[in-house]
């Protein structure tokens, strides 16, 4: 599958088959992932692959804590949004609910607890940054993400990045061992798309380039 394919076909995956995604697979993406740019080279990405029992120890965690806590997906804005923003988030969210519906799922549940489980794929990635950088290298960080997300497209893979989980750090953190100089950024569902769920039949659109460019000649 050549890059631009990649693109044009790759999706959300938010069902997944049970089959395992061999070691050795998940190694060939991470080893291009790392050839991503990077300010001044520093590659400050540091991956976690959870599988196996030890996936679905973590799953369990964050599902039980979003159920004591309800701390819930959201753009985490820190002023109103404007109104093209809005209208994007609502048509995403009148898109997917049908298809929700089918399968007996009320969104919210379906979206936070689904975030939590890292919609039933057999592997996370959690990618973290140590806290000594500034923010500015959440940038790098979010290169890698696209690198990643394309591979796994490229390899016959289905991904859903996972921003939700980093409200649960403290959990995550506990369960994982991870050090408290590294914050955790993002995690992503890595798996086989079981394309015969509903959860998988739609495909958010995107807006014309007139809203997102501006040309200077």
């Amino acid at each position: 599958m050549d890059l631009v394919t990649a693109i044009n076909e790759r999706r959300s995956i938010r069902a997944f088959k049970p089959d395992q995604v061999p070691r050795e697979k998940i190694e060939e993406i991470l080893n291009l992932v790392v050839k991503a740019p990077s300010a001044i080279n520093l590659q400050p990405w540091e991956f976690i692959v959870v599988i196996g029992e030890e996936k679905e120890r973590l799953s369990r965690k964050l599902i039980k804590s979003y159920r004591e806590k309800q701390i819930s997906c959201s753009p985490g804005n820190v002023k109103p949004l404007a109104d093209e923003f809005s209208r994007r988030g609502l048509a995403s969210v009148e898109l997917m609910t049908p298809y929700l519906e089918k399968m007996g799922h009320q969104f919210d549940r379906f979206i936070n607890e689904g975030s939590c489980n890292f919609y039933g794929a057999p592997a996370a990635i959690i990618l973290c940054l140590d806290n000594a950088f500034s923010k500015a290298r959440l940038v790098d960080i979010g290169i890698a993400v696209g690198y990643f997300v394309l591979l796994a497209q490229v390899l016959g893979l289905g991904t859903c990045t996972i921003g939700l989980i980093n409200a649960y750090e403290d959990e995550i953190k506990d369960v994982l061992n991870i050090p408290e100089n590294k914050d955790v950024v993002i995690g992503i569902a890595l798996g086989y798309p079981d394309m015969e769920s509903p959860a998988n039949e739609f495909k958010t659109p995107r807006d014309s380039l007139d809203s997102f460019v501006r040309w200077f000649d």
